[in-house]
């Protein structure tokens, strides 16, 4: 029998991450160019359903397609309850409630505040967009959220990182239903990459916030010398303090030793070098203060999950 997936669109849904699922899944096919899944998009209600983008989607179906569902996903959506308090509305509620045991159920971005809401992730490792990691943590602290993937599979219950990940998660269940042919057929119409280097944390922008006060002057400092040394001496030197009270403060004002903090700027400065410039990886690792390119290497695998090469392909500029 055809597998059934429903794809329930809360008010205030993401649209391009209504459309993965029907995209995705409509384009796995067996042998013999027979679908293999039937998509169903549902509302909660039989009213039109708000977009994020400015219109409104007349669906074709209401909340009963759930109770039929094999796999039901929630797309992304800024819904108050869910986003904002961490409740649920009582049509959704209801709506979810319909939902067979036994089920398959998925969400992509956003839509993993309304899995939380309804306590589908508790105690279970999740994910959502990189954006909103704060605020899904401060809404359901019993979640184990990893914002650094690009999706979780936990069995029964699968989450998403933001948008484009929505396309990984439906392409990584094909392949897990129906094998890497299948998947790899539906990836090629769809015009995407079958499986994507790295994680969501190659996407993350991470500003570097300097301040004032404390040792705020020395970090500004030592950002303008990333190809230097920089001993930890050199650094307590600077702020005129000695290394026991500078590392006491710089762990206060940062969250983290001098010696860390060092590594993670010169990894993001290395990012930028290799984004916005055509050096070679062992001059952009000289410059960031890395030593060589096999240190780069280690570095952008532990830190972001992929080579420099592979994130220079992803985001050189023109």
């Amino acid at each position: 029998m055809t597998h059934v997936v429903a794809v329930l669109a809360v008010e205030q849904a993401v649209g391009y991450d209504m459309c993965i699922p029907p995209g995705v899944f409509g384009a796995a096919l067996d042998a013999d160019g027979a679908p293999l899944y039937e998509t169903v998009v549902c509302g909660v209600d039989d009213k039109p359903v708000r977009m994020t983008a400015g219109f409104s989607a007349v669906l074709d179906h209401g909340p009963e397609v759930l109770a039929r569902a094999d796999t039901v996903i929630v797309p992304g959506t800024r819904s108050e309850g869910p986003r904002y308090f961490g409740t649920l509305p009582d049509d959704l509620a209801a709506a979810l409630s319909l939902i067979r045991p036994g089920a398959r159920v998925m969400s992509i971005c956003t839509g993993a505040f309304v899995l939380g809401a309804a306590g589908l992730l508790d105690g279970r490792p999740a994910t959502t967009h990189w954006k909103f990691a704060d605020e899904f943590r401060a809404l359901y602290p019993s979640v184990e959220l990893d914002p650094e993937v690009l999706f979780v599979d936990d069995g029964d219950v699968l989450t998403s990182a933001g948008l484009s990940a929505g396309v990984d998660l439906c392409l990584h269940v094909v392949r897990s239903d129906h094998g890497s042919e299948v998947a790899n057929r539906a990836a090629r119409y769809c015009v995407v990459p079958p499986w994507r280097d790295g994680g969501q944390s190659q996407f993350i922008d991470r500003p570097t916030p300097v301040g004032t006060g404390g040792v705020s002057a020395t970090r500004a400092w030592a950002l303008d010398r990333l190809h230097e040394p920089l001993e930890l001496a050199a650094l307590a030197g600077h702020a005129r303090m000695s290394v026991r009270t500078f590392s006491r403060h710089f762990r206060a004002e940062t969250g983290m030793s001098p010696g860390n903090w060092l590594i993670q700027q010169r990894v993001r400065h290395a990012l930028r070098l290799l984004e916005t410039t055509e050096l070679p990886v062992d001059q952009v690792a000289e410059r960031a203060g890395l030593g060589s390119a096999a240190s780069l290497r280690q570095h952008l695998r532990a830190s972001i999950g992929v080579s420099p090469l592979a994130y220079r392909k992803t985001f050189r500029a023109g």
